[in-house]
């Protein structure tokens, strides 16, 4: 008889209460553990949720419980979780239980707008909610706080094999021989968008010009040898040997790590400052407004900052951060770190390098690494 574990379970009923594929790392760590088991308790767990529609953090409660319902890109999933956990033990957040669905920013904003329901979405990008002010289901002034919509703060890294075998240092490197990138695919994801826009920023940052940059984005894409649907996607790639650099949020190394996973991360001195909104819907539940102050509390930030991410309030406490290359100061400041303003702001960013004609899709078609 095959025995099953019940925190092998819980751990994969968890992982299969969501729409998106960012769970491949937590499987293919089980699986590594107790694989017989970890196979029995997926079968196990496919039976108790058939005929289940989308994906819950919680399952439903009895009557009196409120459920939320939050959409989102995959990369913040357990820091939304584990702040979910904490807002459970707050006055406004007792009988909250959690929907979810996570996936690629861009497809995520636009299932919202094709009517998946969404009380709360916290998304890669701001023009993911900007798309939902257009369409009528966010308040224009969205983003009129302290933080201006963003809730969680982090930076483009460069993610290498465990002891860095092709001695990369810096975005230079990335275009020499035997160099392999993996990077979201910029036509679906968020992350896709800020890594690109790092690698060709950090070029000016250091002195070059457009053209200079322009040319140093041509050689990088050259060296892309897969392009994933979403941030969390792309780390999996690169872990299942895909590529050799994989270019990620620093919160995505920090969190992999903390899973077990065995490779190193470098922070480039010159890099972009990621910037991650989150908005309530105008017909959501007023306990998502209640999660929104949360989140951007002192304990909702420090929730967040232990999966990896830079705390966008003032004096939010830091203490270690397990998977961090300095767990004790786990988010130095790199001498070039530049914001999404340093290059205009997200309306000219679109409309240079990402919209039909700009200069990502046009380096794209001529270097065959196509959306």
């Amino acid at each position: 008889m095959i025995s099953i574990f019940s925190s092998d379970l819980v751990e994969i009923e968890g992982l299969f209460l969501s729409t998106e594929g960012d769970t491949t790392m937590s499987i293919r760590k089980l699986l590594r553990v107790r694989p017989v088991a970890a196979l029995s308790a997926i079968a196990a767990t496919v039976l108790l949720l058939t005929g289940c529609v989308g994906g819950a953090a919680t399952a439903p409660g009895d009557a009196g419980t409120t459920t939320l319902h939050l959409v989102g890109f995959a990369v913040p999933k357990e820091a939304n979780n584990a702040i979910q956990k904490k807002f459970a033990d707050t006055p406004e957040g007792k009988g909250v239980v959690w929907e979810e669905s996570y996936g690629s920013s861009g497809d995520q904003s636009r299932a919202v707008v094709n009517g998946l329901k969404a009380d709360y979405v916290n998304f890669s990008l701001e023009g993911d909610v900007t798309r939902l002010v257009k369409a009528g289901l966010v308040d224009e002034n969205w983003k009129s706080g302290p933080t201006k919509g963003i809730v969680s703060d982090s930076a483009v890294v460069i993610v290498v094999q465990k002891g860095n075998p092709l001695g990369i240092k810096d975005w230079s490197d990335l275009v020499k021989p035997d160099v392999k990138i993996v990077t979201p695919n910029p036509a679906s994801s968020g992350s896709a968008r800020w890594n690109i826009l790092a690698a060709y920023q950090q070029v000016i940052a250091n002195g070059g010009t457009e053209a200079d940059a322009r040319e140093y984005l041509t050689k990088f894409f050259n060296h892309v040898a897969a392009l994933p649907g979403s941030g969390r996607d792309a780390t999996n790639a690169f872990l299942d040997g895909s590529a050799n650099v994989l270019i990620s949020y620093e919160n995505e190394a920090i969190l992999a790590r903390q899973s077990g996973e065995d490779f190193d991360y470098i922070l480039p001195d010159a890099t972009l400052k990621i910037e991650n909104p989150g908005a309530v819907l105008k017909n959501a539940n007023p306990k998502a407004n209640a999660y929104l102050d949360f989140v951007l509390s002192k304990a909702g930030q420090e929730e967040s900052v232990k999966k990896g991410f830079r705390p966008v309030i003032a004096d939010t406490p830091i203490g270690e951060v397990a998977g961090a290359n300095d767990p004790a100061k786990p988010f130095p400041v790199p001498p070039k770190l530049f914001t999404i303003s340093d290059l205009g702001g997200w309306d000219a960013v679109n409309a240079k390098f990402f919209d039909e004609g700009g200069l990502v899709p046009e380096i794209q078609k001529a270097t065959g690494r196509s959306q």
